[in-house]
């Protein structure tokens, strides 16, 4: 669509700690909440009617089945019946279809229609505490659009863990590797810092560092894992291995952590990994300007501590 050629290079606004959300509806009810997605998660909205959709026997129920586009067969999620909402059939042949790309992995959401564009710092990115209570919450956090509606932004990786888990992390993986990897002493007496907002990544790499037996502390977003990192003395740092972080968190994004932490003399000798779903290459070449140590997309955290042990290794080199 037009409008996603209006988008700003990632790279511009990362530096700026900002985002862009692509803003769209579910249904046409009046009450219909407004909900968001990163325009870097995304690749077009096509038209529900013009593609036909072969259903997939026995699978998940929000698996509607498979569209081609470009000669790509892609899975259809039905994004509204995750929402609790069942739109008619009317509604359905009215219906867009948001073409996503997580971690290399595409999919099409259905959604009403795509509404537009906003560009937001990521301070003006909220994640109240309610959106936390419960595991099977689906709200990662909220912002407000001019005329102050609230828009909310989905924990996408917890859908794709419901419909796609192969699409995700293998932790099995993760336990396998471990046993023929020697971890250099100071990464078994230290402690890992781990900023990561969407509750099924916490899961993974909780189980991660639990395999590993590595002591790791988490935090909701960068801004948390900063001033964490600033009420330490030298000796509380010294015993800080690594930071693992995301780059879209609220309030402070896994560039600026990057950044931040490269710019202060006593944190840049930290080795810093950026864990991220969005993995352009736009996105890799500015954590590494940045001076990022390293980059993993989302599917293959369970490389993180080959990646922390290699890292520590050569720098004891």
């Amino acid at each position: 669509m037009a409008f996603l050629d209006k988008v700003d290079a990632a790279t511009n606004l990362a530096k700026n700690n900002e985002l862009q959300l692509l803003v769209f509806r579910i249904s046409e009810s009046d009450d219909s909440a407004y909900y968001a997605i990163n325009v870097f998660k995304t690749r077009e909205v096509v038209e529900s009617k013009n593609h036909f959709l072969t259903q997939i026997p026995s699978s998940h129920p929000l698996l509607e089945g498979t569209i081609i586009l470009r000669g790509l067969q892609i899975p259809l999620l039905n994004l509204p019946k995750w929402l609790g909402v069942n739109l008619s059939k009317e509604e359905v042949e009215k219906s867009d279809i948001l073409i996503c790309d997580f971690n290399g992995v595409i999919i099409g959401l259905r959604i009403m229609y795509a509404y537009r564009v906003i560009k937001k710092n990521w301070n003006e990115m909220h994640a109240p505490d309610s959106y936390r209570l419960k595991d099977d919450g689906v709200v990662i956090n909220d912002t407000r659009l001019e005329d102050g509606s609230l828009c909310l932004v989905l924990d996408y990786e917890k859908l794709l863990a419901d419909v796609i888990p192969q699409a995700l992390v293998d932790i099995d993986k993760d336990t396998a590797m471990l046993k023929d990897i020697v971890l250099p002493q100071k990464l078994k007496e230290g402690t890992v810092l781990v900023a990561e907002d969407s509750k099924t990544a916490q899961k993974h790499l909780i189980q991660i560092f639990k395999n590993a037996h590595i002591n790791m502390i988490l935090f909701d977003n960068g801004k948390k894992l900063v001033e964490h990192l600033d009420t330490l003395d030298a000796d509380g740092i010294e015993k800080i291995t690594a930071v693992i972080t995301d780059i879209e968190m609220p309030e402070m994004s896994g560039f600026t952590v990057t950044k931040l932490l490269k710019l202060n003399p006593l944190t840049r000798n930290i080795p810093i990994i950026v864990n991220s779903s969005m993995t352009g290459e736009n996105n890799r070449r500015e954590a590494e300007s940045l001076g990022a140590d390293g980059f993993i997309d989302k599917t293959k955290s369970h490389n993180i501590i080959p990646l922390i042990a290699n890292l520590m290794n050569e720098n004891v080199k």
